[in-house]
């Protein structure tokens, strides 16, 4: 029987409540240029998509001009950092969490559609980095989420098996990656869902059915 022997955590909506900063930043930047987001739209169609994926978007449904999507990236992901900077702060359930699924022998990654430097950045401003064997980040792939390859690549490097493995997802592009991966998976609504004691939950209902 197998026994879940690591844990791999998307990060915006999971470990960072990210999501809104992600918003504001590229709206901040798409504004320059008369274009924007609705708030609907960015729950519903953009949330979790890589920004290089929402930009292809936004020009096949909004007609921007594809010229941009560099400059556009660039300054969201400056627009981003600055935020990151004032608002990114450790969350007491979060460290301990990790700090005692660590203790107790588990291997933890993040695997998020964000870029390197903004994982990075993220935690170790939220004082998690310390915690985590590997980051896995948009840039270390060809596809990223809703496509599992993300999670295949993150539990590769960890050395564990899909059935090894649980996944902490919020969104529907991460939870569509994560069952294509065939790890186990626990779907949370917002941060504050993030527990030591929903984790070890659903650990011991995995291995309740393994």
């Amino acid at each position: 029987m197998s026994k879940i022997k690591a844990v791999i955590f998307d990060m915006d909506g999971v470990l960072i409540d990210a999501k809104d900063w992600h918003y504001e930043a590229l709206n901040r930047a798409l504004n320059l240029f008369g274009f924007n987001i609705s708030r609907y739209d960015h729950l519903v169609t953009f949330d979790g998509l890589p920004t290089r994926k929402k930009l292809e978007m936004l020009t096949r449904e909004q007609g921007l001009p594809a010229g941009l999507h560099r400059m556009l990236n660039d300054l969201k992901q400056l627009y981003t950092m600055e935020l990151v900077h004032a608002r990114c702060k450790p969350v007491f359930q979060h460290e301990y969490a990790l700090s005692r699924l660590r203790a107790e022998g588990y291997r933890l990654a993040v695997a998020s559609n964000s870029i390197r430097n903004s994982i990075e950045v993220m935690m170790e401003k939220s004082e998690l980095k310390g915690y985590l064997d590997t980051i896995v980040s948009n840039q270390d792939v060809t596809q990223g989420k809703p496509d599992p390859e993300i999670y295949v690549k993150a539990m590769s490097i960890l050395g564990v098996a899909p059935e090894e493995t649980l996944v902490v997802e919020d969104n529907e592009h991460g939870i569509a990656a994560a069952r294509a991966a065939g790890a186990h998976l626990l779907v949370v609504q917002e941060t504050t869902d993030v527990t030591y004691a929903n984790i070890q939950n659903e650990i011991q209902r995995a291995e309740s059915v393994l």
